[in-house]
């Protein structure tokens, strides 16, 4: 079984303050997994780890078949992280937004329109500043712009937060069709999620460990098993999910 993310032992420390404390985990490739637990347990302290935003001191760690560490420019561009702020430019419009990000990785204007209308953006919406836009516009427009990247590993730190009942759930369709596309996601909340995503595996963090591990009965639980570590992609990235 291919992997996309194994973490053996890994440490990170904030000054002495330990942000991560011997983590375990293992992210099978095409796989959802969401990471759980109280606020302050390692959970986004753990996604930025696996972006190459955080230095390991200790431990073992391969995400896309490289050391975040050691080879953390080569890892980003293939990583799409999503953290608690936006990281919008407030003066550009949604549409601006995502062209803007699907430059940054010589996307298509095609992919840019998929991407806002998988998300929800009519036309008169994808023309609006994003500082005029509202709070669950904004974190949908955040999305679209991971969505263009076409990453091969989605790290996703409160993505509902924000979000209605029917873009939740547009959400967890949307995760749903990028893992079926072979891209790996690894969310982080604190919060019950939805039916459609709680049937995905659920890990659960504490002190900055992990401490618990769940599978559905039809998702294999790959920790502690001996597995190939998936190589750094050289195949184009799978295509972005169109409407149907």
């Amino acid at each position: 079984m291919l992997l996309s993310v194994r973490f053996r032992g890994v440490v990170a420390l904030a000054a002495r303050y330990p942000l991560l404390a011997g983590a375990d985990l293992d992210v099978a490739v095409g796989e959802v997994v969401v990471v759980r637990g109280a606020n302050g347990a390692g959970k986004t302290s753990l996604l930025r780890a696996m972006a190459g935003l955080l230095p390991l001191v200790a431990g073992e760690a391969s995400v896309l078949g490289l050391d975040p560490t050691v080879d953390a420019r080569r890892l980003r561009p293939l990583v799409g992280l999503l953290g608690h702020r936006n990281g919008l430019y407030e003066d550009l419009s949604a549409e601006q937004n995502v062209m803007f990000a699907a430059r940054a990785e010589r996307r298509p204007k095609a992919d840019v329109q998929s991407a806002l209308a998988r998300l929800g953006f009519d036309r008169r919406v994808a023309a609006t500043p994003a500082a005029k836009l509202s709070a669950g516009q904004r974190r949908r427009l955040a999305l679209a712009t991971v969505l263009v990247r076409q990453p091969r590993l989605w790290l996703l730190d409160e993505p509902h937060a924000g979000l209605d009942a029917h873009h939740r759930q547009l959400l967890d369709e949307l995760l749903d069709e990028v893992a079926a596309s072979g891209a790996t996601v690894v969310l982080a909340s604190h919060e019950q999620l939805a039916d459609g995503l709680e049937a995905k595996r659920t890990v659960w963090m504490s002190g900055g460990a992990v401490v618990e591990r769940a599978a559905a009965p039809a998702v294999a639980d790959v920790v502690g098993v001996a597995a190939e570590v998936a190589p750094a992609p050289s195949a184009p990235c799978p295509q972005v999910p169109h409407v149907a």
